[in-house]
């Protein structure tokens, strides 16, 4: 019987020739982004009551530098409250931390260290993703620093509530590994552009992450470097969804058999102001359905602050339209 044949590596070939291409584009995008990746941890949150806790470690998640003069982004939730935040760059400084911003009905904050020459991520055009896509996630869960998980693109165009109550739109979902810590942290591409913001999984899932993609990112980011919130109008009503009986629905040719009933109107409110009052229906907005409160936030941007917009409503088995002057949400 012939002996068997010993292949003996070639130790000729260089490390690049020895990964595939699969891994090749892994380790490409890692060495690109992982050193704008940092550390967040945060001191003194509030709790629940609003009293101060003692200034212990409470909470850690990740984030990225995008600019070179120390501008980070990172999830809200992962600052929401807290007393001291500290930023631990790839090469080993901590350094404090400014809260430029936070959008909690996005779920994005800016951060800004005093630091130049920062290694920093680039933000990619998500509209470009496409399902099956190669994404790379790298964060710090539970506190194992700058840790890479790959996955592709799940789906597109995904939904989910923030702890607003608002819907955050539009979200990646993937199937790269995310646990505590990886909050805030970066979702890359194989060329190495940030798509997306890591933001959350669904608990006792397996393989279902999500991300708040660049687009919507770069849009915050402007207002939070700017103003230090997201401008939004406000017209000073608390409503839910509702559904229209269909007789009532036909009979006044609504656009949709469902609306949103105001609950409560702000006392000195634009929507007091304009007359409006418990019990309405909201059914269209400057000619556009409102069927769900969703469809009303969306259309409050910062584009109506100040602008009178008509809104459609049902009152008293009747439709008419009140002229609400929506101001800047505080």
């Amino acid at each position: 019987m012939p002996s068997p044949v010993l292949v003996r590596p070639d130790s000729t070939l260089s490390d690049d020739a020895l990964l595939d291409a699969y891994s090749r584009a892994v380790v490409t995008a890692a060495e690109r982004v992982g050193p704008s990746v940092v550390r967040v941890d945060t001191r003194g949150r509030d709790d629940t009551n609003g009293v101060r806790r003692r200034a212990e470690a409470t909470g850690s998640g990740s984030g990225f530098v995008f600019t070179p003069d120390g501008l980070i982004l990172t999830n809200s939730h992962v600052v929401e409250g807290a007393h001291a935040v500290e930023v631990t760059l790839a090469d080993g400084p901590g350094l404090q931390a400014d809260v430029v911003g936070r959008d909690p009905d996005t779920d994005l904050a800016v951060l800004r260290v005093t630091a130049r020459g920062l290694a920093v991520a680039s933000l990619g055009e998500s509209a470009r993703l496409r399902p099956g896509q190669l994404v790379i996630a790298i964060g710090n869960p539970y506190g194992f620093d700058h840790t890479i998980t790959t996955g592709v693109v799940s789906a597109l165009g995904r939904s989910l509530r923030a702890r607003t109550g608002r819907l955050i739109e539009n979200l990646i979902q993937t199937d790269a590994a995310l646990n505590p810590g990886n909050s805030g942290g970066p979702l890359v591409t194989s060329a190495g552009d940030v798509v997306g913001v890591n933001t959350a999984v669904i608990l006792g899932g397996q393989g279902i992450s999500f991300a708040i993609p660049a687009d919507t990112a770069r849009r915050v980011v402007v207002d939070l470097i700017a103003h230090g919130h997201v401008r939004r109008s406000y017209v000073g009503i608390a409503g839910r969804d509702h559904r229209i009986a269909r007789s009532l629905a036909r009979a006044l040719t609504l656009p949709r058999e469902s609306g949103v009933l105001v609950v409560s109107v702000v006392n000195g409110g634009p929507a007091h102001r304009a007359g409006m009052r418990e019990g309405d229906v909201i059914v269209e907005a400057e000619g556009m359905p409102i069927a769900r409160v969703d469809d009303l936030h969306r259309l409050l941007t910062d584009e109506l602050i100040g602008r009178t917009i008509g809104l459609g409503i049902v009152r008293g088995g009747a439709r008419t339209v009140v002229r609400v002057t929506p101001v800047e949400q505080i």
